[in-house]
């Protein structure tokens, strides 16, 4: 056992009820991001996850997403790509619209992100519906890579995104329901 496995890591994930409109219960890992013991073990529980799959990149979606998947491609020795909201990056780039639970979004990355046959790791903060990770495989699947899996660190397991992605091996440290 290491001094992470001691680590209630739901604990230190909020619930803001009604944002960011009526409705719906935001889950906030401001908590978690504060403490470095409760971040740290987050990073070293995912790096676990993955460690022997070989990994050539973390794939992440802004914003949330690149706070966790930033340490965890650096842990992992991979390469870190980031998606980022529609008009954000300078040069050729693919894009995936989704749906979220309170609207219609889109991510881009840039065209030449990485190589076909990359190996490549979905991660983002939370799967709630899954639209968020679906349009990151899309965009892993139109530029050839492959993907391996898909982390989280907190799943809304009531909301069947892991469903979305399947026949991809899904992977979350904790259960947010």
């Amino acid at each position: 056992m290491t001094p992470e496995d001691g680590v209630n890591l739901r604990s230190f994930v909020r619930d803001i009820p009604d944002f960011p409109e009526p409705g719906i219960v935001f889950k906030d890992i401001t908590p978690l991001l504060l403490d470095p013991v409760a971040l740290g073990a987050a990073v070293a529980r995912l790096t676990r996850f993955a460690r022997d799959m070989d990994i050539d990149y973390v794939l992440a979606a802004e914003a949330r997403g690149f706070i966790l998947g930033g340490a965890l491609a650096n842990s992992l020795h991979a390469g870190f790509v980031p998606a980022r909201k529609r008009g954000k990056l300078p040069l050729e780039t693919v894009r995936a619209d989704y749906a979220l639970e309170y609207g219609i979004d889109a991510l881009e990355m840039h065209a030449d992100a990485f190589a076909n046959g990359a190996r490549v790791l979905i991660h983002d903060d939370l799967l709630a519906t899954g639209g968020t990770a679906r349009a990151l495989a899309d965009l892993v699947q139109r530029l050839g890579g492959e993907i391996v899996a898909c982390a989280f660190l907190g799943e809304l397991q009531s909301l069947g995104g892991r469903e979305r992605l399947e026949p991809h091996l899904v992977h979350a440290l904790i259960e947010l329901d």
